[in-house]
């Protein structure tokens, strides 16, 4: 079977790109803004995969229908837009992974919540939109994750079958869409796994402790030639 018929997907944030530390900046700045204490890093770093929602709830303890959500949650997207990609990296064996991919005639690309607006710059900046082979946003579905439609479309773009596929994911959402995809997945551990959350319990095919745990992963699932 031609190796191009396999492909490893990525989730963003907390996954294929450690943009905490950007995170934890704006948050950090826009509580500055509005006079009130800076938040540990590990406290904001946890919370990043869930969002600016989440962010803004954990950084004023708002809900959503409450007034200033909204205009805070802007405000935090606005000074995310200033501060896109300044400490963002691809995680320690990323590079390895895309490798692979390369060498064995892998496609890959990434399924994730993160608007394209944000998406794309961020990627171009990373030097990595060139070499993506897909990248699927909620602005091109009608379901986010966990629905298994983002999954299904970069599947179909990519012309492979859902089962010749890999989900790399460090939220629980990201592996139910996997799973309701007919997708393997691996479930990112050294991601922004809240404290609460069990891992274990989200019935990943493989959790990798690291990045670099996922490539004897790939190696011991699908032919590498």
């Amino acid at each position: 079977m031609n190796q191009s018929q396999y492909a490893l997907l990525f989730d963003l944030d907390g996954t294929l790109l450690d943009t905490a530390p950007d995170f934890v900046k704006v948050l950090n700045l826009l509580l500055k803004e509005e006079g009130r204490a800076p938040l540990a890093d590990a406290v904001i770093r946890t919370t990043v995969s869930s969002g600016a929602r989440a962010l803004v709830t954990l950084g004023f303890n708002l809900t959503e229908s409450e007034d200033d959500f909204e205009r805070l949650r802007q405000r935090l997207l606005a000074l995310y837009d200033q501060h896109l990609a300044e400490q963002t990296r691809p995680f320690a064996g990323i590079d390895k992974l895309l490798q692979f991919c390369q060498n064995n005639d892998w496609r890959w690309g990434i399924v994730t919540n993160k608007p394209r607006r944000f998406t794309e710059p961020l990627m171009a900046q990373i030097a990595l939109r060139s070499n993506a082979d897909v990248i699927v946003c909620p602005d091109d579905v009608t379901h986010t994750k966990p629905h298994p439609e983002p999954m299904y479309l970069a599947c179909k773009k990519l012309g492979i079958a859902p089962q010749n596929a890999i989900y790399v994911g460090d939220h629980q959402r990201d592996i139910e869409a996997g799973k309701n995809a007919g997708i393997r997945t691996v479930a990112a551990a050294y991601g922004y796994v809240e404290a609460h959350q069990s891992v274990s319990a989200w019935g990943a095919d493989f959790i990798a402790q690291s990045a670099e745990d996922i490539l004897p992963y790939l190696t011991s699932q699908l032919p590498s030639r």
